[in-house]
């Protein structure tokens, strides 16, 4: 990885890894689902600017419905709104270890989906490590909050699985969209199905923007969002997907730190066994493309990328 890849996926880990501690404190007066909703209002109109004055095609097509609605309604929609309502039970380092089993479940997920994916037995016991970090995490030092704990865990878990889905889903309807502009008409498919949520659950309509909020709400909108999913894209491009999928193992590191400087939360045994043993599930499932990937910085650093199929 050359030194500029190396400091995009530094900085996108920082960011995506910040996000969590951004939306704790969000939620402090915000309702989670309204909050999450205005959240990509915001990162939407950005982004669809953005689309605009680069040029190419922005306004989508009737065959580029199929994918819009499925990055938006599941990898938008359903996953960020039971990320927030699910944040709200859980420390930030707890939040990013459950999210981290997201590659493990879109490959598990991928055999029913694509005709051409399979999961070997050793894939599946990654698979299944990945629910019992996940597991390990629920299941807190304190007796006394072990009903809440464990139900943020399971909504984000839920949360987990929209995303994988979601990744999924999209990855088997192509578009020929430009990158910016799908990813922009995924976040306004995304924020309408939060909008529609927050108003069915009942939530208030109002959030209290105290100068705390309205600083984590900017953090989130431009620099979680904007930034976070060029910064994405960026790399998908220059690295490959395998390499870019380790961006979710350093996320919770980050994550862990900066809720321990920034919202003084505690750093539990419990979610640091489960990080490792979600760690590990994702080795052995993605374990040939990251032989491959070993093998290629191993041998030639300065070989071209070489995209693997994952297992």
């Amino acid at each position: 990885m050359s030194r500029r890849n190396a400091l995009a996926f530094l900085v996108l880990a920082l960011v995506w890894g910040s996000s969590f501690p951004a939306a704790r404190i969000g939620l402090e007066t915000a309702p989670p689902v309204l909050f999450a909703a205005l959240r990509f209002d915001g990162i939407a109109l950005v982004v669809l600017a953005v689309a605009v004055l680069g040029g190419g095609r922005v306004r989508p097509r009737r065959t580029d419905l199929a994918s819009i609605a499925a990055g938006g309604v599941l990898v938008i929609g359903v996953h960020n709104l039971l990320w927030f309502l699910g944040q709200q039970y859980v420390t930030s380092a707890v939040g990013a270890v459950v999210l981290a089993t997201v590659p493990i479940l879109a490959a598990g997920l991928s055999r029913f989906v694509l005709p051409d994916e399979r999961l070997s037995v050793l894939g599946g016991v990654g698979l299944a490590l990945g629910f019992l970090g996940a597991a390990i995490v629920a299941r807190p030092t304190d007796a006394t909050l072990s009903g809440s704990r464990a139900l943020g865990v399971a909504i984000l878990l839920a949360s987990a699985l929209a995303m994988a889905l979601g990744t999924v889903f999209t990855q088997s309807t192509r578009s020929d969209l430009p990158v910016t502009a799908l990813q922009g008409w995924m976040m306004v498919a995304g924020a309408a199905v939060m909008h529609a949520a927050s108003l069915g659950l009942g939530e208030s309509q109002t959030v209290a923007w105290t100068p705390r909020v309205a600083i984590a709400f900017a953090f989130l909108v431009l620099v979680a969002g904007v930034v976070g999913y060029l910064l994405f894209f960026y790399l998908l491009d220059a690295v490959g997907s395998v390499e870019l999928t380790l961006v979710n193992y350093v996320s919770p590191v980050v994550a862990a730190l900066t809720g321990w400087l920034v919202l003084n939360e505690g750093i539990e045994p419990t979610t640091v066994v489960g990080f490792v043993v979600v760690l590990a599930g994702f080795a052995l499932v993605k374990r040939q493309a990251l032989r491959s990937l070993a093998a290629r910085y191993g041998v030639d650093d300065a070989a071209d990328p070489v995209r693997t199929p994952d297992d």
